[in-house]
């Protein structure tokens, strides 16, 4: 049996063919000195490397760069970035083989695709649950809705400051892990290698171990909470109810075939309700399967897509995570997320990060790169879809309905931070100016003609010719520019 090639984020069971198949896997220096990766991911990704070092039949080899370390006949399971994938097909005597660690087939996905002038992601989930019975009875949708977004959309319970729920197993760090904190402090000291955010304690699993044990708490005690909340906020409360299990499965930790077995199996047993399984299902066999295959099925320039001519430089505060720097409660406490732990939840970075960043008009390429090197679960499959077509609507719409805007009300209702932030979310002039709220009626001015056609905006756009202050709002946004709010 070949020696199988597992690249960092390929480091479970299901990549191999026999659970005593030998394994090549390789630390590439040559990774981290393209891209300033945030501390703690680098940290993560190294971890589970060397941990995974130790069982069976396993070479790590440290080299500068990923080719050098190749000297033998190899298989390899297809790679999750063009980049990586153009090198194994140059490299001589490497197989590789089709992709693990999704759900949908490509083949299965390009035949769905192929049928339909615009990709969405509730078609591509629905289709997803037949194909593979997920949530199904009689092939019909368990509780007889595909969806139950209704039901997950609940506030943050007023007056709390936190969620309530039992905190994640914690992270008990090794000798390996000193040993990755001692290297990269020698890599950023002596060979030029830089990080943004802060080092800290490692807060994501490195081993299957750790992954399963997350996975098993999650289901049991924080998966119920999970639905109602998963689109809320709490300044004191990053986690909520969130599983947390996004490293873990991107780095193929965990098979998502077993994370979603679990969840319906906890619905099926009585433990959770239906809202929380389908909600957090939809983010494993829709969403995440969705944007791993339109990184392949759209055309490699997609990246580059920039359909609202948005020209802006990454401020280097924000590009930094100089939290500290910004007023705004919502933004600097996000950021400050970012910087001390590489990870906040999906709506910060959709409703805080990624809409701020589009109402100032930052290129998305620059926004993508950014959440990829950031964030530990961040991968250039994971961003590519989710900032440059959802976040920053760059695409024009291909794979969402609508530009994912919005003004202070939202972060008012889904959160705590407008209380004690020094602006105010119905003022939209003036000091006291809540930047998202004059941000968002700047962005829909400046955009008016390439959305105008959008329904999903009609009203809005109602909204924004009846504003009397108009002309002050978009001269004092033009004044405001990049600056830190």
């Amino acid at each position: 049996m070949r020696r199988r090639w597992l690249f960092a984020d390929q480091l479970g069971p299901h990549f191999l063919d026999a659970p005593d198949q030998p394994v090549l896997l390789i630390e590439s220096k040559a990774v981290f000195r393209r891209r300033a990766f945030h501390r703690q991911k680098a940290h993560l990704v190294l971890s589970a490397l060397r941990h995974r070092a130790r069982d069976g039949d396993v070479r790590l080899v440290r080299a500068e760069t990923y080719a050098e370390a190749v000297t033998e006949p190899l298989t390899v399971c297809h790679p999750t970035s063009r980049a990586a994938r153009g090198l194994v097909r140059r490299l001589p005597d490497v197989e590789m083989l089709p992709p693990r660690g999704f759900v949908t087939a490509p083949p299965d996905f390009v035949r769905w695709a192929g049928e339909r002038d615009h990709l969405r992601l509730e078609d591509f989930y629905r289709f997803a649950r037949r194909h593979h019975e997920v949530l199904m009875d009689g092939g019909e949708p368990a509780g007889g809705r595909w969806n139950l977004d209704e039901e997950n959309r609940e506030p943050p319970p007023r007056g709390a400051g936190r969620l309530g729920v039992p905190a994640p197993p914690a992270i008990v760090e090794d000798e390996i892990d000193e040993q990755v904190r001692a290297d990269l402090d020698r890599w950023a000291r002596d060979d030029g290698i830089t990080f943004v955010g802060r080092d800290g304690p490692r807060l994501f699993p490195a081993t299957r171990a750790e992954a399963l044990a997350r996975l098993r708490h999650f289901v049991e005690h924080r998966l119920p909470a999970f639905g109602p909340y998963e689109d809320a906020m709490l300044a004191g409360d990053p986690r909520m109810a969130h599983s947390m299990l996004s490293p873990a499965i991107n780095l193929g930790l965990l098979d998502p075939v077993e994370v979603i077995d679990a969840a319906e199996g906890a619905y099926r047993a009585g433990d959770v309700p239906l809202a929380s399984a389908e909600g957090f299902i939809r983010q494993i066999l829709g969403w995440r399967d969705f944007v791993w295959h339109l990184y392949w099925y759209f055309e490699p320039e997609y990246r580059a897509a920039n359909e609202l001519n948005a020209r802006g430089q990454l401020p280097t505060g924000f590009a930094e995570l100089n939290a500290d720097a910004v007023r705004a409660r919502c933004l600097a406490d996000v950021l400050a997320g970012v910087r001390d732990r590489g990870w906040v939840h999906h709506i910060p970075r959709l409703m805080v990060l990624g809409n701020y960043a589009m109402q100032r008009g930052w290129r998305p390429g620059a926004v993508a790169d950014w959440f990829h090197r950031s964030f530990v679960d961040g991968y250039e499959w994971v961003m590519t879809a989710n900032v440059v077509g959802m976040s920053q609507y760059a695409d024009g719409g291909r794979m969402s309905t609508k530009p994912y805007a919005a003004g202070g009300a939202y972060l008012h209702r889904m959160s705590d931070y407008c209380g004690g932030c020094r602006y105010d979310p119905k003022v939209r002039v003036g000091a006291d100016a809540c930047p998202y709220t004059a941000g968002y009626w700047n962005f829909l001015a400046r955009h008016e003609p390439e959305l105008a056609g959008n329904h999903r905006l009609r009203r809005p756009l109602q909204g924004l010719r009846r504003l009397a202050d108009l002309e002050a709002v978009l001269e004092q946004e033009r004044a405001r520019g990049s600056r830190a709010p």
